[in-house]
């Protein structure tokens, strides 16, 4: 292997870690889809009380939107995924020292939004940021570089619930301050970031997302710019203050092949 290659894995916190709600820790909106089921064709839904209080879902895949003035909520006769997952947060050590013995040296993982700002506002959690830490010690012990993401599918609820997420300009301001708390707190131990994680799945998933409660066209559109300039502000700071820092974009892209070789299903399938 090349010296300087990076080869490892990837994750996202809100598939890892559990602990949804705890050490300061509020909901984000991956915590509010249910889990799945393909071979009974049951769908995933995101979880609401609407403002009149009544218990009200909208399936994810595709997004049906949900209400203005919905209140993102769980409830007891459903099941979450990301409320313990694979319980990441309280394994991480033995979880990282297994890593290892694949060989890999790098590991792709995303900070929670809302272990850092659980409620918005501008005065960060101290339990995530120490977690967090802890994470990429224990990464570096064991010769693994993170690549973290500022942003996977784990927008806080909080506002989702105040503004209505990305579809709001306010949500710039508040993704860049973000940025910049864990880019000032991590900068020695994370040269690699992403901003956001399949910034074109807003087209698909806008709740998940980017915290958009409508499905329309115009809504997406608005979202994802205001992504791009969230993005923007983020890759401004990092240059400016940690010029070693190297920020980045991912994109979705599926692997697939056209029915046949005739021109028409070729671009179809781009």
């Amino acid at each position: 292997m090349k010296k300087g290659f990076l080869w490892g894995g990837a994750s996202a916190a809100h598939q890892m870690e559990g602990a949804w709600n705890e050490d300061g820790k509020a909901g984000c909106t991956a915590d509010y889809i249910t889990a799945g089921d393909g071979r009974r064709n049951i769908q995933r839904k995101v979880t609401y009380l609407d403002a009149s209080g009544r218990k009200g879902s909208s399936t994810v895949f595709p997004y049906e939107g949900i209400p203005d003035g919905a209140v993102l909520t769980c409830f007891d006769d459903e099941f979450y995924p990301s409320h313990v997952a694979s319980d990441f947060y309280h394994h991480y050590e033995e979880d990282i020292a297994m890593l290892a013995e694949t060989g890999i040296n790098c590991f792709r993982m995303s900070i929670n939004w809302s272990r850092i700002f659980p409620h918005g506002g501008t005065t960060p959690n101290e339990s995530g940021l120490r977690y967090y830490h802890n994470v990429f010690k224990t990464l570096k012990k064991y010769g693994i570089e993170p690549v973290v993401t500022l942003m996977h599918f784990e927008m806080p609820a909080a506002l989702v619930h105040e503004y209505g997420g990305f579809l709001d300009r306010k949500s710039v301001d508040d993704f860049a301050l973000y940025a910049k708390t864990v880019m000032d707190r991590f900068h020695d131990e994370v040269k690699y970031w992403m901003a956001f994680n399949e910034i074109n799945n807003m087209e698909i998933v806008p709740l998940y997302a980017g915290g958009v409660r409508k499905a329309d066209d115009e809504s997406k559109a608005i979202a994802t710019y205001h992504q791009f300039l969230a993005s923007a502000k983020a890759v401004q700071y990092a240059h400016a203050h940690y010029p070693d820092m190297q920020v980045g974009m991912m994109i979705a892209y599926t692997a697939c092949y056209a029915l046949t070789a005739h021109p028409a299903d070729q671009i179809l399938q781009m």
